[in-house]
């Protein structure tokens, strides 16, 4: 599931920057200094997560297709 092969990259990464992140995902796309849109099975959903990289936490804030992606604001969403 491409899902799990995220959270396998994440769990196994030490990132410490939005720069390590998109070295490791070069997909994904840095919004801020701690959100990162993330593209999931093929680019058919989007995943944003903020970042807490001193305590090495990802926070899911949204996850969903492209259409759903679209009513929401990326940089203040907190679905989760």
């Amino acid at each position: 599931m491409p899902l799990e092969r995220w959270c396998r990259l994440t769990k196994a990464a030490h990132w410490a920057s939005t720069d390590e992140i998109q070295q490791a995902a070069p997909k994904a796309k840095v919004l801020n200094g701690e959100r990162v849109r993330f593209e999931i099975a093929g680019g058919n959903y989007r995943l944003v997560v903020a970042f807490d990289f001193h305590r090495q936490i990802a926070f899911v804030k949204f996850i969903g297709t492209h259409a759903a992606y679209d009513r929401i604001g990326p940089l203040t969403v907190s679905q989760f």
